[in-house]
């Protein structure tokens, strides 16, 4: 398994993963509702690889993309410190020490970029995604009550961080 970063070319393979991953009902997209189509990936993918405070990478094992984790930084002078963070991993690939891998290469880059600040959100309730969050050194900060609603029902967020 590699950890490379996410390039222009990869936009049809990436359209398919982002897919796949949405199926794991852990993600904002619920499985079947991204309509991107691979030259608007392309597009963004090219917009991300441009910017300096952003970047994505992604596993890949045997020629296939597995997991992705995007830093998406902020041109804000007071948010240039930080970096949202997103990752998904394939429901199969899950538990291989794929996520761990992934946020050690982002964390390095943003170390890189003298980032000072990590962020993300995770649903209360995805226990394995909280578990690695915590191991990589992510405390909860807040807690967003009903901030999505899956399947009729409010589902509750924690606010996440990690200090470099």
């Amino acid at each position: 398994m590699d950890i490379r970063l996410l390039q222009p070319d990869d936009a049809s393979a990436f359209v398919s993963l982002l897919k796949k991953v949405d199926e794991t009902g852990f993600m904002l997209y619920e499985g079947g509702e991204r309509e991107t189509t691979e030259t608007k990936q392309r597009e963004s993918i090219e917009r991300i690889v441009k910017d300096e405070l952003s970047t994505a990478f992604v596993a890949e094992e045997n020629g296939e993309l597995i997991g992705y984790i995007f830093g998406m930084g902020n041109q804000l002078k007071r948010k240039r410190h930080c970096a949202y963070i997103v990752i998904g991993v394939v429901d199969d690939h899950q538990g291989k020490k794929i996520g761990t891998k992934l946020f050690e290469t982002i964390i390095h880059w943003a170390e890189a970029k003298d980032l000072k600040r990590l962020e993300l959100t995770v649903m209360k309730h995805n226990e394995r995604a909280l578990r690695l969050y915590q191991n990589m050194g992510f405390e909860i900060e807040g807690e967003k009550v009903a901030s999505l609603l899956i399947n009729g029902e409010f589902v509750d967020e924690y606010c996440m961080y990690k200090l470099l």
